[in-house]
C-alpha cells in the first residue's frame, strides 16, 4: 500500500471510530474500529496462549531457562499489544482532547506512560 493510500486508510480509520474516548454515563470509553479491536483481541488471545503454556511448563518441571525464556516472548507479545494501544490513544483520544482545550490529558497520559516503562 502506497504511503498516501496507507495515510488515507488511517484518517477513515480514524473517522469511522466516532466520539473516541467519549464519556458515557461518567465512564470513559474508547471506541476502537472493528479491525483494530479484532487485532488487539487476537494478540491478547495469542499472549493468553502463551501463559497457559508457561504454567504447563511449570507443572511439567521444564528446565527453568526454557521457562523464562517463554516468559520473555510473553512479555514482548504483551508489550506490543500496549504499543499498538498507546499509539491508537495518542493519534485519537488525546490528540481530540488536547484540540478540545483539555491540557489534563498531558498529566494522565504521563503518569500511564510512567506505568508502562517501569
Amino acid at each position: 500500500m502506497k504511503e498516501s493510500q496507507q495515510t488515507d486508510h488511517t484518517q477513515l480509520e480514524h473517522m469511522t471510530c466516532h466520539d473516541e474516548c467519549a464519556s458515557q454515563g461518567g465512564e470513559r470509553k474508547s471506541h476502537h474500529s472493528d479491525k483494530t479491536k479484532a487485532n488487539l483481541i487476537a494478540r491478547l488471545n495469542r499472549v493468553e496462549g502463551q501463559i497457559r503454556g508457561i504454567k504447563g511448563l511449570i507443572e511439567k518441571d521444564t528446565y527453568c531457562d526454557d521457562v523464562l525464556n517463554q516468559i520473555s516472548a510473553a512479555q514482548s507479545a504483551l508489550n506490543s499489544v500496549g504499543k499498538l494501544l498507546l499509539e491508537h490513544h495518542l493519534k485519537s483520544c488525546v490528540t481530540e482532547r488536547l484540540q478540545a482545550g483539555d491540557e489534563q490529558v498531558i498529566a494522565e497520559l504521563m503518569i500511564t506512560m510512567n506505568k508502562l516503562i517501569r
